[in-house]
């Protein structure tokens, strides 16, 4: 069994934010005409807000008995420009809580990242990293998020074989 989880903060205040691209991901990924549920792929949203979501990403792990080289976490990343992603195992950004907490709870870095990039910041760098990923893409922004995210569900259904 795999587990893919997809990282981001529940509720409608968080929906469509840049923090919120794992959420985005799995939906994306559930929508998708050639998506068939499979008892051997557990979907995990965690529920609680992203600096927890390693303890429901562990809880589950532990409960179906999933190895760790069989864990991937969907995240934003801001150290990657928007309309990039990278699929890498133990390589993830600087600083990110959601990836720190799954980090921690499962006592290890070694799983697998599906690192979605959100820069899209002007080289002035203004405005903080923590209030930008709480922003909601523009328009123009989540065309090129939907093409990416499309490329990156398409790598991820080859690496699964599904």
């Amino acid at each position: 069994m795999k587990l893919v989880a997809g990282l981001g903060n529940p509720g409608e205040k968080y929906k469509n934010t840049r923090h919120n691209v794992g959420f985005m991901f799995l939906d994306k990924l559930v929508g998708d005409q050639d998506w068939e549920e499979s008892k051997k792929i557990l979907l995990v949203k965690p529920m609680k807000f992203m600096n927890k979501s390693g303890e429901e990403v562990a809880k589950r792990k532990n409960f179906y008995k999933i190895d760790l080289d069989d864990v991937y976490v969907v995240h934003d990343d801001l150290d990657l420009k928007l309309g990039e992603f990278k699929i890498q195992k133990g390589v993830g950004p600087k600083v990110h809580n959601g990836v720190s907490s799954v980090e921690n709870h499962l006592g290890s870095k070694e799983f697998w990242r599906v690192r979605v990039g959100i820069d899209n910041r002007d080289g002035d760098r203004k405005i903080s990293g923590e209030d930008y990923v709480l922003g909601r893409f523009r328009k123009q922004e989540m065309e090129i998020l939907v093409e990416v995210l499309g490329k990156a569900i398409k790598e991820v259904k080859e690496v699964l074989c599904i």
